[in-house]
């Protein structure tokens, strides 16, 4: 009785594992990426509305997805898709006038093309990748690989100083800036207090219709596959260095994606 399980199971691993394709769902942090602070600096010429925004250079969280084939002779094909993001708080302050108090207003925005609500901005970085992959195919349950490809990679932008000071020439806003500027009142920090709110409103509505920039650029991988015989599940891991592509001047990208997941694999 034995004997023939232990015959089964020897078979069984024996018997090509792979899939002919598969599609899955992995987590992709993101290693190494920094986004630098920006200082506390005037937004109009008359210094009274300022802006500032942190940076972080922590881990940054990501998700994605894979389809792959394992069909073709001697290659092995995948196309991935991650989204990664980095959160970062961003403020204008208002001066008072009458006390030199400056009071802050956090800004909460809405970055257009990506699937994240209003909320601390976000920098978001996408990427699409199509990578050719040389597996070792000699192994019964694991199928180790390295490859290459071509990447496309989408960012959002940065909230910074410049963006704010371009929103700040709505006529609303500087008839408001004007007459606090007449005198130092209680009236003239209400209407200081009320083009910081408008300020904050101008650039929540920009940043909700900004569009996603794009590039070009590359990667290459090292991973392995997983996949009992029979079973139609498969697990992943890959690790990603990249290369080329564009990104906004206060990002240091970090080039280093890991893909941990799984799926079915047909």
């Amino acid at each position: 009785m034995n004997f023939k399980i232990i015959a089964t199971a020897a078979a069984l691993l024996a018997t090509q594992s792979f899939a002919i394709i598969g599609v899955g769902a992995h987590y992709a942090p993101g290693f190494g990426t920094k986004m630098k602070a920006g200082p506390k600096a005037p937004v109009n010429k008359e210094g009274s509305i300022k802006f500032s925004h942190e940076g972080f250079d922590e881990m940054m969280q990501g998700f994605g997805f894979k389809l792959w084939i394992d069909l073709l002779p001697i290659i092995d094909i995948e196309g991935t898709f991650n989204i990664q993001f980095g959160s970062y708080d961003a403020s204008l302050y208002v001066l008072n006038p009458t006390s030199g108090v400056e009071s802050e207003i956090p800004l909460e925005i809405e970055l257009g093309g990506t699937p994240f609500a209003k909320a601390n901005p976000k920098y978001v970085a996408m990427n699409g990748d199509l990578s050719i992959t040389y597996p070792i195919t000699s192994l019964p349950i694991i199928r180790p690989y390295i490859g290459g490809g071509l990447t496309v990679f989408a960012n959002s932008f940065v909230l910074n100083q410049a963006y704010v000071s371009a929103l700040v020439d709505d006529p609303a806003i500087q008839t408001l800036i004007a007459d606090a500027a007449a005198g130092a009142t209680p009236e003239a920090q209400a209407k200081l207090q009320e083009a910081g709110e408008a300020l904050k409103q101008r650039v929540q509505d920009k940043a909700a219709k900004e569009s996603i920039n794009t590039s070009i650029g590359g990667h290459a991988l090292v991973g392995f596959r997983l996949k009992l015989p029979i079973i139609p599940i498969a697990a992943y891991c890959n690790f990603k260095y990249y290369f080329g592509g564009e990104y906004p001047k206060e990002i240091d990208a970090g080039h280093m994606t890991l893909e941990v997941g799984g799926g079915l694999a047909i």
